[in-house]
């Protein structure tokens, strides 16, 4: 991995408290597990980015080997590599999550205003 693709990859992590590498976007996924990530953290309110690396091949496999995590998509919170859903659904359930996301917001979320149409 060229250590112009490391910089790169460790400035997005810094700027995103959490942050998704996945296939697509936050608005268009381009994979079932991408989407369940993106929907699993809407869930929770808080900020987070979605960077597409489907069609950048050094990125994945530099993400690859920074991780040592194959597949994607790969959660980054504050910095700590997370996995994927696997890892976090089972860390919500218990309460661990939350207590993360606390800590790296430090505060709730702040509730979506929700619009009714009818």
């Amino acid at each position: 991995m060229s250590e112009q693709l490391k910089e790169e990859i460790e400035r997005e992590i810094t700027a995103n408290k959490i942050l998704v590498y996945g296939k697509g976007t936050k608005t268009m996924p381009r994979c079932g597990f991408t989407l369940e990530t993106i929907e699993f953290f809407n869930h929770f309110g808080y900020p987070f980015e979605v960077i597409d690396v489907l069609e950048n091949m050094p990125k994945r496999e530099a993400l690859a080997e920074m991780t040592n995590w194959p597949t994607l998509p790969k959660v980054f919170i504050n910095g700590k590599f997370y996995g994927d859903t696997d890892i976090l659904g089972p860390m919500a359930q218990n309460g661990e999550l939350q207590a993360v996301l606390k800590d790296t917001f430090g505060n709730e979320p702040q509730q979506k205003t929700t619009i009714n149409l009818r």
